[in-house]
């Protein structure tokens, strides 16, 4: 649906680009998850919105978007596997909500094509 796109191929290098972020120090609010819990919850959040808004998506679809986007988060782990267990910083923070918004864009406009 959407890894084999180029759209994908762009956000790992938006990834790639941004990887600094997870390199250095930075702001931790008390409290903060680990940058691994973070990834997970705003992912699923938006997976959820996806599936909200599209209710025309059948069984198999709705599949499809879940195996791919459980690749997304290995995918991530894997390239972030050195942080995923420390404190996200604000900055990692508002890039993991950004991040997670452009994936959740991407399968809106693969599901807005397939329709």
């Amino acid at each position: 649906m959407v890894l084999d796109r180029q759209g994908y191929d762009d956000l790992v290098m938006y990834l790639t680009q941004n990887l600094a972020l997870f390199e250095k120090p930075g702001q931790i609010k008390p409290g903060a998850p680990t940058v691994l819990e973070l990834i997970e919850d705003v992912i699923a959040e938006n997976v959820m919105l996806l599936c909200e808004q599209h209710t025309e998506l059948n069984t198999e679809q709705r599949s499809q978007i879940v195996r791919e986007v459980d690749g997304i988060v290995y995918d991530l782990q894997e390239v972030l596997s050195s942080v995923t267990n420390q404190p996200v910083t604000v900055e990692q923070h508002a890039f993991i909500d950004e991040f997670a918004g452009l994936v959740k864009n991407l399968f809106d406009t693969a599901v807005a094509e397939s329709v």
